[in-house]
């Protein structure tokens, strides 16, 4: 098998709020408010999992909803980055939690800044490349209290608390994402309204949206004003459509999925994006209808395995001429199943998207660690990592010693 480009980037991601633990946002101030909500309504949402049975005394506990220490990433990064280079990693995506740097308007923690040098300079010194996302999803309570994204000061306030974090890492960081995946929390916490604030209105919904497109530009100008040679990209959650047998129906379909799902934000910031970081984690084929899935391989959460629709969704992203870096990748796999099969087949058609002309630049896996996921809390594992949540022992697992072949040769082997 080809070699991957040379310098490509081989790492895995996370993020604050799932890792860090001892936040305090508009997420954990929420957890609190539904976790009994939440571990009630479990049976009926998972309930049909083949997982279930596993997953069952987790996820009908309410505690599982409340994210807590999370992975105590915040008092153990060191031990954490160690790992990551001993699987030889050259890159680790991070986020910055706004909530610790700016707890009230314009009051910024020099303390907390000052800890995320410290793992910028960390991974510098391991040869790891940091690529830093500036908001993953979560809000300080000042933001929130104001409206959130729905208000227009809160793209300004980001762009302040952004601006200022590109001041303090002084040119140490050349990747910058500027927000994970828009349309994914726009779409849970304004349309469907089970995500904070739980606002199910169409109107919030479009502002948010414009809005959180109108902070990307902003904050890609301040980055660039104060480092030109910034890198800037926001890390967008794409589904690969398959229109079955190609019927027009399903055509039209795929068309219209496409515009609203994939297109519609990166046409907004096309002309400010340096990269665009995909984030690939499900495939829905069209039949009359969407996710008419054969669901032959499902991860512990039900979502169907299909490696072979990254390469389509790398594929359709061509269009744009950006470089592209894989953000995010990864499946719930408490027994590790499934996760080398995945791993390998996935970076077979990333060099199958490659060799077709799409310009790849990284591989970053989803996640490092087992995590805190958000509604679903602790139960899915997506580590390459096992964390035991009681000790806070990290266990390597053997799919993440395959990746770590992969990573140190740059190649499949």
């Amino acid at each position: 098998m080809q070699e991957f480009p040379k310098n490509f980037f081989w790492g895995a991601s996370t993020a604050s709020h799932q890792i860090e633990g001892g936040t305090l946002n508009d997420w954990s101030e929420w957890e609190k408010e539904n976790a009994v909500r939440l571990a009630g309504e479990a049976e009926l949402k998972f309930g049909y999992l083949e997982s279930w049975p596993q997953i069952k005394g987790e996820a009908m506990n309410p505690s599982n909803y409340i994210s807590g220490r999370a992975c105590d990433f915040y008092n153990r990064f060191e031990e954490d980055l160690e790992l990551a280079k001993s699987l030889n990693h050259n890159a680790f995506r991070f986020s910055i939690e706004w909530s610790r740097i700016e707890p009230e308007r314009g009051k910024f923690d020099e303390k907390e800044i000052a800890r995320y040098k410290r793992i910028v300079d960390s991974l510098r010194k391991k040869g790891m490349e940091p690529f830093v996302t500036l908001w993953h999803w979560t809000i300080p309570l000042w933001v929130r209290d104001q409206g959130g994204w729905e208000s227009k000061k809160t793209a300004d306030d980001f762009g302040e608390f952004s601006q200022k974090m590109a001041e303090s890492f002084g040119g140490k960081v050349r990747f910058w994402i500027t927000l994970n995946e828009p349309e994914i929390y726009s779409n849970a916490s304004y349309l469907k309204g089970c995500w904070p604030p739980q606002k199910k209105n169409i109107f919030a919904y479009l502002k948010v949206f414009n809005n959180l497109a109108k902070a990307h530009k902003n904050v890609y100008d301040l980055i660039k004003k104060n480092d030109p040679q910034a890198q800037i990209g926001i890390a967008k959650h794409n589904i690969y459509f398959e229109a079955y047998q190609n019927k027009f129906g399903n055509r039209l379909m795929k068309k219209a999925a496409d515009w609203w799902w994939n297109f519609r934000f990166l046409d907004k910031i096309k002309n400010k994006l340096d990269f665009i970081g995909l984030n690939y984690y499900f495939y829905s084929l069209i039949d009359e209808g969407f996710g008419k899935n054969r669901n032959q391989a499902v991860s512990d959460m039900g979502w169907e395995l299909r490696p072979e629709g990254i390469r389509h969704a790398l594929k359709e992203l061509k269009n744009y001429n950006k470089p592209i870096i894989i953000t995010e990748n990864g499946l719930a796999d408490r027994d590790d199943k499934h996760r080398s099969w995945f791993i390998l087949e996935t970076l077979k058609n990333i060099q199958k998207a490659i060799a077709q002309g799409v310009d790849v630049r990284g591989y970053l896996h989803w996640s490092l660690l087992d995590n805190f996921e958000w509604d679903k809390g602790f139960w899915p594992r997506f580590g390459l990592v096992e964390v035991d949540y009681k000790t806070m022992e990290r266990k390597i697992r053997p799919s993440a010693r395959l990746y770590a072949r992969i990573c140190k040769e740059n190649k499949i082997i």
